[in-house]
């Protein structure tokens, strides 16, 4: 073979060493679960502009779904994820992203002890989403929040926006429906998901909830406007939108 086009190893090493990422390059912190990570990525995609790859924004995806269970460790049950978050999060940070998001709201009871160990800016999903909230409903709306019981019960969305209305579902409704209808799309069976938490968005409509907030990026994959009959804000929706306006910020000529 000839290798005569080929530079030296120790060349090919330099050449690296010199290049700088993109500007705005997006870091990702996935796999939890891998096909809410790839919803993602396919939302940022329809939030860009774009008529050729190169206008595109740049990102960096960690699809690692062996970060320990949330919702578990959460209730006590099972390990932190937070380490597998840092280490995945370092490799992010290490290769140059501008900033990280995160499409899994209930890895978010972790964000503040994330970001202090990554120390790069952070994106969280509740503001994103909450702001979606604001522009598609208007005041006095009661919302519905769908979502793990983790983060239901940890108030992750209620703490922070408390002027809301919110109508949560019953233990029951999360334990017969909602969950189970999560797992099932976690496991690809998005058929028996879309029919559990439809069960769950009908109940919370049915007391009154004027739109429904889908606080697990599993949710969106089962749910819309037309299936719970009501607005249904999408908070991975949300959150790449806020990530293509950070990187076309970052990215636009000065």
């Amino acid at each position: 073979m000839d290798n005569t086009a080929c530079p030296p190893r120790g060349e090919i090493a330099a050449d690296r060493e010199a290049v700088l990422p993109p500007a705005g390059l997006i870091g990702v912190l996935g796999g939890m679960g891998p096909l809410a990570t790839v919803d993602f990525m396919h939302k940022l995609l329809r939030a860009t502009p774009a008529a050729r790859d190169q206008d595109h924004l740049p990102m960096l995806v960690s699809s690692i779904p062996q970060v320990p269970d949330r919702t578990l460790a959460f209730r006590g049950q099972g390990p932190s994820p937070l380490p597998s978050l840092v280490e995945a999060g370092d490799r992010l940070v290490r290769a140059g992203v501008a900033f990280i998001v995160i499409p899994c709201n209930t890895a978010h009871l972790w964000f503040d002890e994330l970001q202090q160990a990554l120390q790069v800016p952070m994106l969280h999903v509740a503001d994103a989403a909450l702001a979606a909230v604001a522009e598609r409903v208007g005041p006095g709306v009661a919302i519905g929040l769908l979502g793990t019981d983790a983060t239901i019960e940890s108030g992750l969305y209620a703490r922070r926006a408390p002027e809301h209305a919110w109508l949560l579902p019953t233990a029951e409704e999360i334990g017969k429906w909602l969950m189970p209808g999560i797992a099932a799309v976690k496991a690809g069976k998005l058929a028996v998901g879309r029919q559990l938490c439809g069960r769950a968005a009908q109940a919370l409509a049915d007391r009154g909830a004027g739109a429904l907030l889908l606080a697990c990026t599993e949710l969106p994959l089962v749910l819309d406007d037309r299936s719970a009959g009501v607005p249904a804000i999408d908070a991975t929706d949300a959150l790449a939108r806020a990530a293509a306006r950070r990187s076309s910020a970052a990215r636009a000529p000065v």
